[in-house]
């Protein structure tokens, strides 16, 4: 399976609960889901979401 990455990075003002419903949100409705978290000594978080490309094309519509 072939998967997209998107890296973020969360601020140190950001706490875990908001942290936690950005990237709910980003699932619901981006289709992303959590590949890694790093946390860092200064309180920053790098996180890593994915996602399976598909070769789906649109109905109605040619390629």
């Amino acid at each position: 399976m072939d998967y997209e990455y998107v890296p973020l990075r969360l601020p140190s003002n950001v706490d875990r609960l908001t942290a936690n419903a950005q990237l709910t949100i980003q699932a619901e409705y981006g289709g992303w889901e959590l590949a890694r978290v790093r946390l860092y000594a200064d309180g920053t978080r790098q996180v890593m979401l994915r996602r399976r490309v598909t070769n789906d094309t649109m109905p109605g519509l040619s390629t």
